[in-house]
């Protein structure tokens, strides 16, 4: 397990399976178990978990939600069972692109928004190139998308002994369990998947829905900060001009990084990564504004530890591959843009998130994944029109940044399942520790009982 991990005693395997399942007596992948088994004497079953990502390790993840829910009705009826999905953590084969002295220089791990320094064509060639050579070969990069790690998550479910699959995902875990469910309805038993991908959004779609959920929040962080004298907010006390005020101090980092005490200085990506990513949850949202605030006196320590942890990078600079999993298996899930349509959606991107914006024109911006060796393999709209599926519960949070509530709602709908409402302002709320959310969840799990039509809690 990773240093910072909670101890829980839990068992450890790898489970094989083909590497490309068309081809089962071919090379194979190992993928990384961890079973927490449950703490009373009348287990249901097994309850897997995906953290999302794509490229988040579910290992270590099983091991951080049974200390969350050490107390909970679930822990006692369930084995929790984390796996790293294929190219992820300690799976192999593992998807490697970047080295750690790569990753401080800033990298390229999206093309998304780009606008100061977009891919060009022979980097995307590169990319292909170092990622095949450092992750196993071509092949590894044409069988890691999510239609490959739903198969491998049914040969889990077989291992495990389980007759149906019983499942919670978040974020993009939401998209894998739509992706089983649409696979293999017949053997889901539930299925809680919170903080959803919307199914019927395409790449362009969901990533400008993203862009102004990011925008949202920005602004009622600036909102939450402004209530204050204007002299204690360093976006000012107007949340509609916080993204100008914003711009104003981070758009000079882009000719010269702010000073930071481990000589590496704060570049404007950095900056603006830092800030997206205190996003996530309200209660990082004072931190960020402590580095808005730190910044504007010159120094950018606080915006750049927001950015690595964000990134996972360690004291001593190493960086796990969590975001080049999942720009790679993103390679194989998300539309694959021209030029043209990669131009259009970064332009469309500062649009709706204008406090990304470096100001400057977005001349030709390319797709990353341009170069890949094969045709995206998942398929939009995905997950629709499934026959004899449960009832499955989708957890949406309403000031979601990551992924808007309107992709809860519509997933729900796609799935024909329930819906359960939490009113804050976090990315997905399954571990918040809330008690309503908890209470619904675990009477959905255990006991197959769905939350009522328009059930809502409050975090």
């Amino acid at each position: 397990m990773p240093p910072g991990a909670p101890a829980v005693k839990a068992e450890c395997a790898r489970l094989k399976v083909p590497l490309d399942y068309r081809n089962p007596k071919g090379r194979q992948a190992e993928i990384a178990v961890l079973r927490v088994p449950a703490r009373g004497q009348d287990p249901i079953g097994s309850l897997v978990l995906n953290p999302g990502g794509p490229g988040f390790p579910g290992t270590e993840h099983a091991a951080v939600t049974a200390a969350v829910w050490a107390k909970s009705p679930i822990t006692e009826r369930f084995d929790l069972v984390g796996f790293d999905p294929r190219g992820v953590g300690a799976s192999t084969p593992a998807l490697d692109c970047y080295t750690d002295a790569e990753r401080d220089r800033g990298a390229k791990l999206s093309s998304i928004p780009a606008g100061i320094d977009d891919w060009t064509r022979q980097e995307t060639r590169r990319l292909v190139e170092q990622c095949a050579e450092r992750s196993g070969g071509m092949q590894v990069l044409a069988h890691v998308g999510t239609r490959d790690v739903a198969r491998d998550m049914d040969v889990l479910r077989q291992v495990l002994g389980d007759e149906k699959l019983t499942y919670a995902g978040s974020s993009y875990g939401t998209r894998l369990g739509a992706v089983y469910a649409e696979m293999f309805p017949k053997k889901v038993r539930a299925l809680v998947l919170d903080g959803a991908f919307d199914p019927y959004a395409g790449t362009y779609e969901r990533r400008v829905q993203q862009a102004t959920g990011m925008q949202a929040s920005f602004e009622r962080m600036a909102a939450s900060c402004g209530t204050q004298q204007e002299q204690d907010c360093p976006l000012g006390t107007n949340p509609k001009r916080a993204s100008q005020v914003f711009q104003k101090l981070v758009r000079p980092l882009i000719d010269k990084p702010a000073r930071t005490s481990d000589g590496r200085g704060l570049t404007y990506e950095q900056a603006v990564e830092g800030v997206t990513a205190a996003l996530y949850s309200k209660a990082l949202w004072p931190v960020a504004i402590a580095g808005i605030a730190e910044l504007k006196a010159g120094k950018g320590d606080t915006l750049l530890k927001l950015r690595d942890t964000y990134h996972g990078r360690t004291a001593d600079g190493g960086y796990p591959d969590s975001l080049e999993a999942t720009m790679t298996i993103n390679c194989l899930d998300e539309e694959r843009h021209t030029p043209k349509q990669e131009t259009a959606l970064n332009r469309a991107w500062f649009k709706a998130a204008p406090f990304t914006d470096p100001g400057r024109p977005v001349k030709e911006a390319r797709d990353g994944c341009e170069q890949w060796p094969v045709k995206p393999t998942l398929g939009y709209p995905y997950a629709t029109d499934i026959k004899a599926l449960p009832d499955t519960l989708t957890v949406s949070v309403t000031g979601d940044p990551a992924t808007p509530h309107e992709g809860g709602i519509n997933l729900a709908k796609a799935l024909g399942g329930s819906l359960l409402t939490v009113e804050g302002e976090q990315h997905g709320a399954l571990l918040a520790g809330n008690a309503c959310v908890n209470d619904a969840v675990a009477a959905y799990l255990i006991d197959l009982k769905s939350p009522a039509d328009g059930a809502r809690c409050k975090l």
